[in-house]
């Protein structure tokens, strides 16, 4: 079950980090204007969306597998506004996706500064998220 942990907290982490990293290419999108350089930022946008969208399998799974391994120990509030958390995360990701296809149209309507706080999400969820599993409040 250890492996499992391991390797669920290495790919949550890895999935996080390409959610605190796909809205800043977002940011530097609502800036551009050269096209050089939007073609090189949506380049990057793709293949960071995609490959964070495959670490978010693994790391759904690996939970999954460590919930059902450990059902005793993953009971109680706690657990289900995590679960929550994770569900607005994936979310997130997808949300992402679409903000993507909106470039790649060159039909996004939202501001650098709007980019910015959407990229402050994943933080909150991060954090919301591992003070629900270490703390356990509820």
């Amino acid at each position: 079950m250890l492996w499992i942990k391991a390797l669920h907290i290495v790919f949550v982490a890895s999935w996080f980090a390409g959610l605190f990293y796909l809205p800043r290419i977002f940011v530097n999108l609502a800036l551009e204007t050269d096209a050089a350089a939007t073609a090189r930022l949506l380049l990057m946008a793709r293949k960071l969306y995609r490959f964070t969208t495959m670490l978010s399998i693994p790391a759904v799974l690996f939970g999954l597998g460590l919930w059902l391994g450990w059902r005793e120990i993953f009971t109680g509030g706690w657990l289900h506004a995590k679960l929550a958390l994770v569900v607005l995360a994936i979310g997130y990701n997808h949300a992402c996706g679409s903000l993507l296809k909106k470039f790649e149209k060159g039909v996004n309507t939202r501001s650098h500064t709007w980019f910015r706080y959407f990229n402050e999400v994943p933080v909150v969820l991060l954090l919301a998220i591992v003070i629900l599993v270490v703390v356990k409040p509820f």
